[in-house]
């Protein structure tokens, strides 16, 4: 079926412009997402610049979401995969490098105790 009304036709038209707007958000989030993954995954590259590289992903990833051109879930879901593979990368060359350092040790105790410590706070909070 053919749009014929005058309505129909401008938003379709309207519908047209979002989408090419949509594409280049998409396209500059993907871009931003790949260029942090690679920069996690390996290879010589300043511990501050992949902190950068990834922060401005989930900038992206926000700003997309907050704009509607993504859906708020898919953004979260990419975020916490970035997360994870950083936290990955924070937790593998600390031990073999931080033989000799007090500081590869002490980051991976603090680690533990803040889980315990959240299960115990929504027992006090209940309160009948």
């Amino acid at each position: 079926m053919a749009k014929r009304t005058a309505s129909a036709k401008k938003q379709a038209r309207a519908g047209v412009r979002r989408a090419a707007r949509n594409r280049g958000v998409r396209s500059e989030v993907k871009t931003l997402v790949v260029k942090a993954r690679k920069s996690l995954l390996g290879g010589p590259v300043a511990e501050s610049d992949r902190y950068a590289l990834t922060l401005e992903a989930v900038r992206a990833l926000d700003r997309a979401a907050s704009k509607g051109v993504l859906h708020r879930n898919n953004a979260a879901r990419r975020k916490a995969r970035l997360a994870k593979q950083m936290a990955k990368l924070a937790t593998a060359p600390a031990a073999p490098a931080g033989k000799g350092k007090k500081g590869g040790a002490a980051a991976a105790a603090p680690a533990v105790k803040p889980a315990a410590k959240p299960a115990a706070k929504p027992v006090a909070a209940k309160k009948k």
